[in-house]
Formats: structure tokens, sequence, C-alpha cells
């Protein structure tokens, strides 16, 4: 773990056993990201001080985590179980559901040795080598859910802080999943919560497992041809070492004035402020990267689909609901036409996933199932962004104060990922850039690029 230290790794079920729901099926929105990395996202706290516990005088804080953790997995008992694989003999193919056995997350207790808050807030580029220490099954791919657990907490003391990284199965939950699972247990860990009972109090709603929400769409279980096939023969568990990290802000004002410039450039309204901002980060890092004019280039997305099905999905369901979108341009053309362009092209692209467009792609993909792999959504001309910031990243409290930073882990990181989250201040927007280190500086000697970010 270098930096790190590890004190303990300590299994954590569920503090029942939940009967009413055995298995899960993946839909293929799940299953496209089968060979994918882990979810991989922590949250850096101040130390909590020393009266914070004194009312649970018998428990260390690790032991406190460890109980509401269990409680929390009562509520979300399917990220308890494991992967379940079955192969298909009668026509070959592979399937895979989630086996709600209750065996168990982990949750690792660790030290980073000398380490401060500092440390991880005050360089200029992302400390990878600390960061990526404090998350657990790097390099750990979707599909080794059978065996490995769907969940993992990495809990690492720093000398003046505490750091909590989530590892968690992108193959059963996606973003909006991940962050109510989060901002459940820390609302059950800031109440001290000593029971399920209790747990009915909280404010976050519970999760929906239920798959009859796509009776007569999907045909269960979804079975994927040729897979073990397509199983990447070499892969790394870190960023290749050519590849920096730096996390850009944007405060609420700058945005603003993005979306109005991109707005007024197009004759519009209708380009939001998230739109703007990307199309802002796309043609500045292709204006420092200074390549052939006639080289196409690229940007995906992955686009939330609760509001694009056939009928509006919960979110609160417990799953992968989100579909890859592609903006794709010319460099010359990008240069050329501007900020509003380059928005305009992803609002376009955002607003051709329909409700029609979307069943077709269910059905094309049950049809001939299409498996993602990292390299093949971001490069040197190419840019994919994940995450939201609408996530509630910066609410969880688990009763010791507010979170002071996001930061991700080394899972699914590749040059042109543009990982995006709240920043800490309201209405800010913060992206993590994955870039070789010559496009990281020119970006810092961009004076129209530097102007837009936070003080």
């Amino acid at each position: 773990m270098g930096h790190v230290r590890c004190i303990s790794t300590t299994t954590v079920q569920p503090t029942s056993q939940n009967e009413s729901t055995q298995r899960i099926e993946l839909t293929p929105w799940d299953l496209q990201f089968i060979l994918f990395g882990y979810a991989q996202k922590g949250l850096l706290f101040h130390k909590p001080n020393s009266t914070t516990y004194d009312k649970y005088p018998n428990k260390s804080l690790i032991q406190h985590l460890q109980a509401s953790l269990s409680l929390t997995l009562d509520i979300f008992y399917p990220l308890a179980g494991r992967l379940a694989i079955t192969e298909n003999e009668d026509d070959n193919t592979t399937s895979f559901s989630v086996n709600c056995n209750g065996v168990g997350a982990q949750l690792i207790h660790a030290v980073a040795d000398g380490v401060t808050v500092a440390d991880i807030l005050d360089p200029v580029l992302v400390p990878s080598d600390i960061v990526h220490s404090f998350f657990f099954m790097n390099g750990v791919l979707n599909y080794e859910g059978v065996s490995k657990p769907l969940l993992a907490v990495q809990v690492t003391e720093l000398v003046d802080g505490i750091f909590i990284g989530f590892t968690m199965n992108h193959s059963v939950v996606d973003g909006s999943t991940f962050w109510l699972f989060f901002n459940t247990w820390s609302e059950i860990s800031r109440h001290a919560e000593t029971s399920t009972a209790n747990c009915g109090k909280i404010s976050q709603p519970p999760p929906i497992f239920s798959r009859e929400l796509f009776d007569g769409i999907i045909d269960f279980p979804v079975r994927i041809p040729n897979f073990h096939n397509q199983i990447p023969k070499n892969r790394s568990s870190t960023p290749p070492a050519v590849l920096h990290q730096r996390t850009f802000k944007f405060s609420k004002e700058k945005i603003a004035q993005l979306k109005a410039k991109a707005n007024a450039e197009m004759g519009t309204t209708k380009i939001s402020s998230l739109q703007a901002l990307l199309a802002h980060l796309w043609l500045s890092i292709i204006r420092n990267k200074h390549l052939n004019p006639d080289q196409e280039t690229k940007y995906t997305l992955q686009i939330g689909l609760r509001q694009r099905f056939q009928w509006p999905l919960p979110e609160e369901y417990l799953g992968n609901l989100v579909q890859f979108g592609t903006a794709t341009s010319a460099v010359s053309d990008l240069l050329e036409h501007g900020l509003g362009w380059a928005a305009w092209e992803i609002n376009k692209m955002i607003a051709s996933k329909t409700k029609d467009e979307v069943r077709k792609y269910l059905e094309e993909w049950i049809e001939s199932p299409k498996l993602f792999q990292l390299n093949n959504l971001a490069s040197d001309y190419s840019f994919g962004t994940g995450s939201s910031p609408r996530f509630n990243m910066y609410g969880n409290d688990f009763g010791w104060g507010r979170p002071l930073a996001v930061r991700s882990g080394a899972s699914n990181k590749a040059e042109g990922k543009l990982t995006v989250a709240p920043g800490a201040e309201d209405g800010s927007i913060e992206f993590e850039a994955c870039l070789p280190p010559q496009t990281l500086q020119d970006l810092a000697e961009d004076a129209e690029f530097m102007a837009s970010l936070s003080k």
C-alpha cells in the first residue's frame, strides 16, 4: 500500500439475514460495465476530537463505523453478497446476477504514517501515490465480484485527518446508488443508531432492488456470448506513470459566466451550466494539446436514464441506469467555432437520448451485447466524464463534521478521464483531470483557462 500500514481487515455482515430477495439479475446497463474496474471514491475529513464518541466509551471510532456499516448493510443487503456467474450450455453464453448471500463487505483499518491533511490538499497535482493507497482492491474488475466483495471500505487515519475510501462494484451500482449508500451510512453513523428498527427514522429513502420494473422489456437472464474471450489479458492496478492528475475548481460565478457566454454565442437558453463547463474543458484541453487539425476528437459522457426511460425510474433504484453518449468534432472545427458551438454539440447529443432511443439501444444491446473497456472511451484526443455534480458528496457527516475534499482511486483512470464532482462551496464544481504532464503544464500557462478557475 505504499504510505499506508494496514491495521486490520474485517468482514462486515448485515445484522440480520434478509430472506425477501435472494437473487437480483443484472441488466444490460449493469453488464456494460462488467469489464470496468470497481468504482472508487472517498472523502477526506478532519480527525474527530476526543469527545466525539464519549457517549459510547466502549467503542473506538473504527468499532463505531463497523457497527453503523453493518446496520447500513441491513438496508443495502445485496452489497453484502457476491456476483453469481451462470454458464448457459444451451447457447454457450454467460449470465451474471447478484447472489444476496450476506457473506459480507470488507472494512479495512489503516494508518498513513506521517501523512497530514495538508499533504493531500496543498499540492497543485493530486499526490496519487498517497491517495490511491487509501483504496482497497485496486485493479479488480467488476466480473471478479464472483469471488471478491462487492463493497470494500478503507478507513485510513492520517496525522490530523481521516480518509474514508469506498470501492464498490460498478456492475451492481451506478453513481446515484453509490452516493445513496454513502449518505445513508453517514446518517446512521451521525445519529449513532444502534438497531435496524431505529434506522427507519433516517431521511434517506430505502433502495429498490426489484427488476419487475423491466417486465416485458428485458428477458432475464441477459446472455453474453463469448464473454471469457473478451476479458483483457494485460491490465494494471494503477494509471500509467506518464499521467498526472490535477483538480480544477470552478466557482458558481465563473460557471454562470461560461453558461451565459455559451448561450449568447448560440442564441439560445438551452445550454446548461454543466454543458458549458464540459465544453470549456474540451476546448481548453484540445487547444493545449496541439493536435493535427484534421484529427477527430470525441467527448463521451455517462448520461443518466432515470427520467429518459419509458416511465420515470426512481432515484433509489439499486443498479445502473446510465448510457454512454459521444459528441464528435474535428479539432479544427472545435477550435474555430468555440465555446457555444462545442456546448451545443454536447447539448444535442444528450437531447438525442430520447425514450425511443433508450429503448432501441436496450433492444440492440440484448441482441448483440457490447462490453465497454476503458481504453475505448479515453485517449490523447478523446475524453470521458463520469459522476455528477448533483450527487450529495459534501453532506456526508459521520458525526464529526463535513468532508474537506473528494478524491478518487486508481480504478478506471486513463488519459482524458475528467471526473466531475460538486465543489465544497455552494454551486461550485470540480473536475479531476487525468492528463500528461505537458498538457497540464500548458493548461497552467493558458491565461484564458486559468482565469476561469476559482481563486
